[in-house]
């Protein structure tokens, strides 16, 4: 089971993905992809976001949401732990962009 949503103003402007774990064991889990385009940050569309992926999580009975995110973006971040989730651990050099080696923060919430 998955969910897509999609925040639209003028056009889409923000998007949230939720991918169930598929066996038995991470079946209650759900990876998590966000995002915004720049000039929408700031504007608690992806709090809301996040408030509408919870409502999914009780009917789902999902009780661990988990993500990454790339260390420097801070503002993105700052919205995940202000949504209860923590740091669990760094992947290092986990991505390349603009050829340099990015490290990512793993990042989960207990429901």
């Amino acid at each position: 089971m998955s969910l897509l949503l999609v925040y639209e103003a003028d056009n889409i402007v923000g998007l949230l993905s939720a991918d169930r774990g598929f066996d038995n064991r991470i079946k209650h889990s759900a990876y998590i992809v966000i995002g915004l385009l720049e000039d929408y940050t700031g504007r608690r569309i992806g709090a809301k976001l996040f408030y509408e992926l919870e409502k999914w999580t009780l009917d789902s009975n999902i009780t661990r949401l988990e993500l990454t995110v790339m260390v420097y973006n801070e503002k993105a971040v700052k919205l995940y732990k202000k949504m209860g989730f923590k740091i669990e651990g760094v992947k290092e050099k986990s991505l390349i962009v603009d050829g340099q080696h990015i490290h990512e923060y793993y990042m989960a919430k207990s429901l």
